[in-house]
């Protein structure tokens, strides 16, 4: 337990009883038998719980408004967003959350993408007020000002997460983007609809947003990872009630692993989602945690890595 806060040691024990138990109780666990493996899918699942609480602690202080400023160099998308959450504008926080979705951070460069499209290359802020007005006039923005854009960032800025993504791709996703919040009229009423179709079950209004979220060169990963954003900055009262295995390309040989001992044999993923679901309900893991931790863990299941962006 090299390198873990007295905190996390507890957690630690914490988690490895609970994953034995099941093992042992409900069904077996052949991906952690050996020790190496189960300490480092443990490891894994601690990194994502401290992603989690990584976000929750931006109410817990005050928030510089240099966060929200994309010229600034302290420009964060996500802490911008947990701003204007607290200002009340809750179109401009979820705006800013599917912006920070769309690009991610990149390892070296941040948040650079962002800042660039987002401040419109300084010239003035392409906020969800003047976006969402003509969704075809930032989309032919970014069209026009693509060499510019890349002039300043340099070329494959997105994050890992959003690897297969470029400019050329990027006003089509913002334009659907921004018709889907229009077309139910703002990003509260989108909720407040799904709460009439669905009710008011975190779960299950995240699987009709994630269901309805028809926005473009966003797939499996891409609204898992808006919504669940959405769900921890409290802009909605959402969280994913399982991993939403179907389409995963990384979680799903970690789940492959910890299930079968190995990646060879393929399980169908809606019967690894019920698996996983029920594993995270005995051993008190959320599905987020869960599909972030198994997807780091099967890039390296016997020796930690820490992943980031």
């Amino acid at each position: 337990m090299k390198g873990l806060s007295k905190k996390d040691k507890v957690r630690f024990q914490e988690i490895q009883s609970s994953l034995l138990k099941f093992d042992n109780t409900c069904k077996k666990l052949p991906g952690i038998h050996k020790q190496r493996y189960r300490e480092c899918l443990i490891y894994q699942l601690i990194d994502s719980i401290r992603r989690i609480e990584y976000v929750q602690t931006f109410y817990e202080r005050d928030i510089s408004p240099l966060r929200a400023d994309p010229r600034s160099d302290l420009f964060d998308p996500l802490k911008a967003a947990a701003l204007h959450a607290q200002k009340g504008n809750h179109d401009e926080a979820c705006w800013l959350v599917f912006l920070a979705t769309h690009f991610g951070k990149h390892i070296r460069k941040g948040w650079i993408l962002t800042s660039v499209v987002y401040g419109a290359l300084g010239n003035h802020l392409w906020d969800w007020k003047t976006s969402s007005l003509d969704s075809q006039k930032i989309s032919d923005w970014i069209s026009n000002n693509s060499e510019a854009i890349l002039d300043v960032t340099g070329s494959n800025c997105f994050s890992n997460h959003r690897k297969y993504e470029s400019l050329k791709t990027t006003p089509k996703a913002i334009k659907s983007y921004i018709d889907w919040i229009n077309s139910n009229n703002s990003h509260r009423d989108l909720i407040r609809i799904s709460h009439d179709k669905v009710g008011q079950n975190p779960h299950d209004v995240f699987d009709y947003l994630y269901r309805d979220m028809k926005v473009y060169r966003f797939g499996r990963l891409g609204k898992f990872d808006y919504l669940t954003m959405i769900g921890k900055l409290g802009l909605a009262p959402i969280s994913p009630g399982k991993t939403y295995m179907t389409g995963a390309t990384g979680p799903r040989p970690g789940a492959q692993l910890l299930f079968n001992g190995n990646t060879d044999k393929a399980i169908p993923p809606v019967k690894l989602d019920v698996w996983l679901s029920e594993l995270g309900e005995k051993c008190d893991l959320t599905m987020q945690v869960l599909e972030d931790a198994l997807c780091n863990w099967q890039k390296s299941p016997e020796q930690y890595v820490l992943f980031r962006g």
